[in-house]
C-alpha cells in the first residue's frame, strides 16, 4: 500500500470513495426534488408557474452542477473522513460547500439568465442539498461507528507516556469504541531499549500510529520516537499540552538548498485578517438590526432604573493603543471610574473593593465579588451578559472583533507579564475561547493560554463555533450558580 495512504484503513478510503457518487446522486436528488415541489398541484395554486422550464434540459444543467459541486466539497475536505471529526463540524462544512455552490449558481444566473428563471428551484435545490447529504453523510457515519464495535475500520494505537493523559486516553478508547482507536501497546517511556521492543512487537502485531501522550517526556525520548514512526511509516500524533505548550504553527520554505522554518505567529496574518475583518463588519451589522429591540428596551429600562448615561465608556487596551469600550451603564453612576462619571472618588472607592472583595487575587486582572456598585437593572444585565451588546458598535469602528481575547484597562495591562502580551497581538473581542471555556472561573494564566491557543489556530470555522456556544455558555454558568 502507498504509504501517503498508511494512514488510512480500507475501510475509510471504501466510505471517502463511496461519499462521491453518494454526493452527486443527493445533489441530483436535491435538483430534481426543487424541481417536482415548484410544479406540483398545491404549488401551482398558491403561485401559478409562469415560465417553461422542460425537464430534459433542466436535468443536464443539474448533473452539471452536480459535478462542479463535487469539485467545491473536494476542496472543502469533505472527502477525507476522520472519525475524530464531529457531526456539527461535518455538517456545518456541508452548509458552507453547498453555500459556496449558491454562489457558482447566482453568478451563472447573472452571466446567462435563461439558465433558471425559478428563483424557488434555486433556493429549494439549495435547502434540500443540505438536508439530503447531511442526512446521508450520518447514515455514512452510523454505519462506520456499527463497524468499530466489530473491528472494522478501527486504527491500532501505541501510546507513550506516564502521564494522567495517557491514562484518560486509555480510559476513553477502551469505554468508546465508536471512537474508530483501540490501545495495543503502551510504553511508559522512550529509551533505546524501548524501541528495540516496540521493533519485535510489530513484527507480530499491526499498528496504525504511535500517540505521544506525555509532555513530560525528553526531548532525546521525542526525537526517538518521532524518527521511528518515521523508519517505520506509521502516523505520527501527540496530545498537545494546551495549558502548558505552545503551539506553533510553522511553514517551510527551501532557500540554498536548506529547509527554512518559519514559525508564523498567527493565521490572522495576510488574507487571514481581511477575511476576519469582513465576517466582522457583515455579522456585526446583522447582530445590530437583530438585537435592536432588546437594545431599546434595555436603554429604556437602564434610564428608568437610575439616573445617569444609558451607556458606560470604559477605556481599554488593544494592539493599536487605548479605544473607548461600549457597554450598558450597570453601575450607580457617581461610581463609575472615568473622568466624565466619578472620577478620582469612583477610582479611589473602587481601590478599596478590590482591596476587601477581589476575588482575583494575585493576578493582573481584577474582579470585584458582590459589587455593592451595581444598580437593580445593572445586576440583571450583568448576569446575562447583556451589558456587553453594544460592543458590537465596537467591532463596527473597527476597534474589536467579535470573536478574541477581552480587553482589559490599562492598569491591568501594565501588571501583564511578558508572555501575556501575546494575546495583544490581535484586535481584542466581544466573546472568545476563554469565554466559553470556563467564563469568570478561570485563572488569568489559563485564559491567557487558551487566548494563545486561538490566536495560533485561528479560523473562521473556530470563530462560528465560538459565537455559537457563547450563548450556551451563558446559560450553563447561570445555572451552575
Amino acid at each position: 500500500m502507498c504509504y501517503a495512504l498508511r494512514d488510512m484503513k480500507r475501510s475509510e478510503l471504501f466510505f471517502s470513495f463511496l461519499l462521491v457518487p453518494l454526493d452527486f446522486a443527493m445533489i441530483t436528488l436535491a435538483g430534481v426534488s426543487a424541481y417536482y415541489i415548484r410544479y406540483a398541484q398545491f404549488f401551482q395554486e398558491l403561485r401559478p408557474v409562469i415560465f417553461n422550464l422542460q425537464f430534459g434540459g433542466y436535468i443536464k444543467i443539474v448533473l452539471l452542477i452536480a459535478a462542479l459541486w463535487l469539485i467545491i466539497f473536494a476542496f472543502s475536505g469533505l472527502y477525507n473522513i476522520k472519525g475524530s471529526r464531529r457531526l456539527a463540524q461535518e455538517i456545518f462544512r456541508v452548509i458552507l460547500a453547498c453555500s459556496t455552490g449558491l454562489m457558482l449558481i447566482v453568478i451563472l444566473i447573472f452571466v446567462r439568465r435563461e439558465l433558471f428563471d425559478s428563483r424557488f428551484i434555486v433556493l429549494a435545490g439549495w435547502i434540500l442539498s443540505i438536508i439530503y447529504i447531511s442526512f446521508s453523510r450520518s447514515l455514512i457515519r452510523l454505519i462506520q461507528r456499527a463497524l468499530f464495535k466489530y473491528g472494522i475500520g478501527v486504527h491500532q494505537v501505541v501510546l507513550v507516556g506516564n502521564s494522567k493523559t495517557t491514562d484518560n486516553l486509555i480510559y476513553y478508547f477502551s469505554s468508546k469504541k465508536s471512537s474508530g482507536y483501540e490501545v495495543v501497546k503502551r510504553f511508559r517511556d522512550f529509551s533505546i531499549e524501548t524501541a528495540n521492543e516496540l521493533a519485535e512487537f510489530l513484527k507480530t502485531k499491526e499498528v496504525d500510529e504511535i500517540m505521544q501522550s506525555d509532555p513530560n517526556l525528553s526531548k532525546p525520548e521525542i526525537l526517538r520516537l518521532y524518527d521511528f514512526a518515521d523508519e517505520h511509516h506509521l502516523t505520527f500524533k501527540y496530545a498537545a499540552d494546551l495549558l502548558g505548550a505552545k503551539v506553533l504553527k510553522t511553514e517551510v520554505r527551501e532557500m540554498a538548498g536548506i529547509p527554512i522554518v518559519e514559525v508564523k505567529k498567527t493565521p490572522l496574518d495576510g488574507w487571514g485578517r481581511i477575511i476576519k475583518r469582513i465576517f466582522d463588519i457583515i455579522l456585526a451589522v446583522f447582530l445590530i438590526i437583530f438585537f435592536s429591540p432588546l437594545m431599546i428596551i434595555f436603554a429604556l429600562l437602564i434610564k428608568l432604573d437610575s439616573r445617569g448615561p444609558v451607556f458606560y465608556k470604559n477605556e481599554r487596551v488593544s494592539k493599536n493603543g487605548i479605544f473607548k469600550l461600549f457597554k450598558f451603564r450597570s453601575m450607580q453612576a457617581q461610581h463609575c471610574v472615568g473622568k466624565e462619571y466619578g472620577d478620582d472618588s469612583a477610582l479611589k472607592y473602587e481601590r478599596e473593593l478590590i482591596e476587601k472583595q477581589n476575588i482575583k487575587q494575585g493576578e493582573p486582572i481584577y474582579k470585584i465579588a458582590n459589587d455593592p456598585r451595581l444598580t437593580r437593572m445593572g445586576k440583571f444585565i450583568r448576569r446575562w451578559s447583556i451589558d456587553e451588546l453594544p460592543q458590537f458598535f465596537n467591532v463596527l469602528a473597527g476597534n474589536m472583533s467579535l470573536v478574541g481575547p477581552r480587553p482589559h484597562q490599562p492598569r491591568e495591562v501594565a501588571r501583564y507579564e511578558h508572555h501575556h502580551k501575546k494575546v495583544m497581538s490581535i484586535k481584542p473581542g466581544i466573546t472568545g475561547l476563554a469565554q466559553i471555556s470556563g467564563r469568570s472561573d478561570l485563572s488569568f494564566e489559563d485564559e491567557v493560554k487558551l487566548d494563545t491557543y486561538y490566536i495560533e489556530n485561528w479560523s473562521l470555522f473556530f470563530d462560528l463555533s465560538i459565537l455559537l456556544r457563547t450563548p450556551l455558555a451563558v446559560i450553563k454558568e447561570r445555572k451552575a450558580e
